[in-house]
């Protein structure tokens, strides 16, 4: 090392070392030193702390491995742990003509609508049961359409095609329908292969063709609406209008899947001009009770959107087909709310040509005949209705009008139970031809109404001329007709006819008399009768603007919707039958069709009689079918057993009313077979139940809540009585309640005392059963209060448990506090005393230089002494070795 004197000119000095040379490298072990002490240190302190508190480190160990995993598995991949789903295979057969794209590829469905002018798109799931029911009617229609229709099925459910990726479907199967470039067109209708097909044929040809007056007249006589468009093909191969009539239709079909409009294009000037339709491009809306109308061009633009909303707006339908899509579906119960609604079950073929009940068949007339008949209100024979009860009619050729009313005729009481105390009163003014002269006949046949006047001119001789005749004379006839004057004017006579209203519509129509005829006493009238036909009161013709009653026609399948046409009272299957019901929702009632007739004359007696003011029809009550054979104990009750049983005279009866799905009625049900066990010698006495769920009864018999409790005491009936509804249903309350409302003027008490003994004897015992029942109460008291008290005992002792466990709890908390407290303390302490070692061991160092540098100075100073050419080498050595240590 290189030494340097310390003083310059001078032999004798300190080597101290150079800059950089082995000071440096001394200073650079004595940071590493220290780092290495300290090292030993922490590592002794947790020796001794793992000495101390073994299981807080195992503790923290295991924290570590586990926070350590916890970060691995939260950032690697995750594994999928959901087994892949199997790869879908083919829906439908090979050998139907039907492109199944299973994997979803619905990018291959537009290149195969393109090459086919009208493609049918079945999306579907495998899994789904209406899918793989829909599968079959759409494998058949298939095989018939194959060379019209290109078929397509997507398989909508395989995740990773794109159908499921881009088409959100909450339902399946869906049958979407394309036109060329049209579409898509839903079908919503029944999923049957029938109704499939046929809705197919009315979009592959939406539009008929009518090349003559004899087919457009045919066209235009059906009762569905019909909108016909005429276009001249001359001037182009395809007019420009042509193609949005054709649009219009389309867009017809997806708002109505049954095409209940039909569109129909004329091509011929001759044919148009049947209509009065003489421009081209014009499109005609036939109507049969408004003026037909055509599509208001300057009104509207000529779109197809416009001409399908301005169709829908403005047609008339009197038949509304309706199709439920399910028992639960809210559609029927929609419609039903509008009014009364007479609903009508066939048999319905969707691809015939015309059903056999729409049309007309020899002398029956078809039921959209009856409907168009009904809703014929502006028929050249009738006037507007007048209000109140009343209703004018003229007879045909308009010379002499009729006034009809419904009135309960004072006095006037009917022969038997099934007819009513009603007269329909029709009065025909006869007008002599002095009235004219005077000026009277223009005045009434101006107004063509009958006023209050007139009808209370004739109704007092009438009504005089029938008590005249006599109770007995008149009750004989079912119809009576007389010819009286006019209290107000002596120049007019009035023709009245007056009959009672039967149950059945098969009661002959009365007939007025011609003025010229005078009697005195009224007679049954004959259908050879002269005079005015008075059957215009009593036709159906016009009825819904003659009646407050209006009701809306309604048809369906019964092939597919009979559940509905069973839950209204209709047998059988629905196999090729036919059922009729009037159902009127805000009334809770429905009349049903009894075929005694031809269905049209059945149709409209229902009509008639329904429609009247005074209706005979009787509420149509459903029940179950009395299968279950008789009970000994408790005999059952449906809707048509229910008045032979209850109301028997001879019979006391107590009748419990229940439903299946009631929970209080079972767990009544051991009640009432007590009591009936109980009362099970008595001949006198019936226990019996309904099901009021499923059985309907008259409403008299009705009760607002179940469970309820009816009794019927004999030989007086119409005394039932109800039991409370704020007592309970119990054995002693039953017996009671049936012994206090006994009949008491039965046989005497002799005839009934081995019945009244062993009744005695019953209560008796069961007074005895309920003594005991009463003992052991006591007992079962006495062991639950005994219970009770050990439970209580028990729960104290469980409860001093818990807070002494509350309290070690607490001062083990405490003590683990104080124990960390003085962990840090000590810590603390150490970290003190370490820092305290390494200033000692620094003031140490310090020290031991400073007293080496006194030495070497007080050396020096004893060297001065001396001769100066004399230097001591002991002190220089030392001096020299002080420094290295320092070092």
């Amino acid at each position: 090392s290189t030494t340097l004197r310390g003083h310059r000119g001078s032999s004798s000095g300190v080597n101290v070392p150079a800059p950089g040379g082995p000071e440096r490298i001394n200073g650079r072990d004595g940071a590493t030193s220290v780092m290495l002490r300290r090292s030993r240190v922490f590592l002794r302190q947790v020796v001794n702390l793992m000495a101390r508190r073994p299981d807080l480190f195992c503790g923290a160990i295991v924290l570590s491995c586990l926070l350590v995993l916890a970060v691995k598995l939260t950032c690697s991949r995750a594994k999928n742990v959901v087994a892949p789903p199997r790869p879908p295979v083919r829906f439908f057969s090979p050998d139907v003509p039907v492109v199944d794209l299973f994997l979803g590829q619905l990018e291959q469905v537009d290149r195969l609508r393109a090459v086919a002018e009208v493609s049918l798109v079945f999306f579907y799931a495998p899994w789904c049961a209406h899918s793989i029911a829909g599968r079959e009617e759409v494998q058949q229609v298939a095989l018939r359409l194959a060379r019209e229709v290109q078929f397509v099925a997507v398989n909508c459910w395989w995740s990773q095609g794109r159908c499921r990726r881009k088409l959100n479907f909450y339902r399946y199967p869906v049958v979407h329908l394309f036109y060329r470039s049209f579409g898509p067109i839903e079908y919503k209708g029944p999923f049957t292969a029938a109704y499939v097909e046929r809705f197919i044929r009315k979009v592959v040809t939406p539009l008929t063709y009518l090349p003559s007056r004899a087919v457009l007249r045919e066209f235009l006589s059906y009762h569905e609406p019909g909108v016909v468009g005429f276009f001249e093909f001359n001037s182009s191969p395809q007019p420009p209008g042509y193609t949005t009539f054709l649009s219009s239709a389309l867009h017809a079909l997806k708002r109505d899947f049954r095409g209940a409009v039909r569109f129909a294009v004329v091509t011929n000037k001759d044919v148009a001009a049947a209509i009065s339709v003489h421009e081209d491009e014009t499109v005609y809306l036939h109507r049969r009770f408004n003026s037909s109308l055509t599509f208001p061009r300057q009104e509207r633009n000529f779109t197809s959107q416009n001409i399908c909303s301005w169709v829908f707006e403005h047609s008339e339908s009197i038949l509304h087909w309706l199709s439920p899509t399910g028992a639960k579906s809210r559609s029927l119960e929609e419609e039903l709310r509008k009014g009364p609604a007479l609903l009508l079950f066939i048999p319905h073929n969707p691809l015939g040509a015309h059903h056999p009940l729409l049309t007309q068949v020899g002398n029956v007339l078809a039921i959209a005949d009856v409907a168009e008949r009904y809703h014929s209100c502006s028929s050249p024979s009738f006037s507007h209705f007048q209000g109140g009860d009343g209703f004018t009619l003229r007879t045909p050729d308009g010379s002499r009008p009729l006034c009809c009313n419904t009135l309960m005729l004072p006095g006037w009481r009917s022969v038997s139970r099934s007819s009513q105390s009603v007269c329909e009163l029709c009065l025909n003014r006869s007008i002599f031809g002095s009235d004219a002269g005077l000026g009277l006949g223009v005045a009434l046949s101006a107004s063509g109404r009958c006023s209050g006047v007139e009808l209370e001119a004739a109704l007092g001789p009438y009504l005089r001329q029938l008590s005249v005749s006599g109770p007995q004379q008149l009750l004989s006839f079912s119809a009576a007709c007389s010819n009286v004057p006019d209290a107000y004017s002596p120049f007019t006579h009035y023709s009245a006819c007056c009959r009672s209203l039967q149950p059945g519509a098969g009661v002959p129509e009365p007939r007025p008399q011609e003025s010229g005829q005078q009697t005195s006493k009224p007679h049954a009238l004959t259908p050879s009768a002269t005079g005015v036909d008075c059957s215009l009161a009593d036709s159906i013709t016009g009825l819904r603007c003659r009646t407050n009653k209006t009701l809306r026609f309604y048809l369906l399948d019964s092939h597919l919707h009979w559940t509905f046409a069973a839950g209204l009272g209709a047998l059988g299957n629905g196999s090729g039958q036919v059922f009729a019901t009037i159902v009127n929702l805000p009334d809770e009632t429905h009349y049903v069709l009894n075929h005694q007739e031809g269905l049209k004359e059945s149709l409209e007696h229902l009509i008639r009689n329904f429609s009247a003011p005074y209706s005979l029809l009787q509420r149509h009550l459903v029940g179950e079918r009395d299968l279950r054979p008789p009970s000994s104990l408790i005999q059952e009750v449906t809707t048509a057993s229910f008045l032979n049983v209850v109301m028997d005279p001879k019979t006391d009866v107590l009748l419990f009313y229940y439903t299946k799905w009631c929970g209080f009625c079972t767990a009544l049900n051991h009640v009432v077979v007590q009591l009936a066990r109980l009362f099970e010698g008595d001949g006198g006495f019936t226990v019996a139940r309904v099901n009021v769920g499923s059985n309907d009864l008259p409403w008299e018999f009705m009760a607002d809540h179940v469970p309820a409790v009816l009794f019927f005491p004999k030989h007086r009936k119409h005394l039932s009585v109800k039991y409370s509804d704020n007592a309970p249903i119990t054995l002693p309350n039953l017996v009671r309640f049936v012994l206090k409302h006994t009949d008491q003027a039965g046989p005497g008490p002799a005839a009934g005392s081995g019945a009244w003994s062993l009744l005695e004897a019953e209560l008796r015992q069961l007074q005895g059963e309920v003594r005991t029942l009463q003992r052991a109460r006591e007992r079962l008291s006495q062991q639950l209060a005994t219970l009770w008290r050990d439970n209580r005992r028990i729960s104290l002792h469980a409860h001093a448990v818990e807070s002494q466990n509350a309290e070690l709890q607490r001062q083990s908390q405490q003590l683990e506090e104080l124990h960390r407290q003085k962990n840090l303390q000590l810590g603390d302490a150490v970290r003190r005393l370490q820092e305290l070692a390494d200033a000692s061991e620094s003031l140490l160092t310090e020290n031991t230089l400073l007293k080496v540098l006194l030495t070497a100075m007080k050396e020096r100073r004893a060297d001065k002494a001396p001769s100066p050419h004399t230097a001591p080498r002991a002190p220089v050595m030392a001096a020299r070795c002080s420094l290295r240590v320092m070092g």
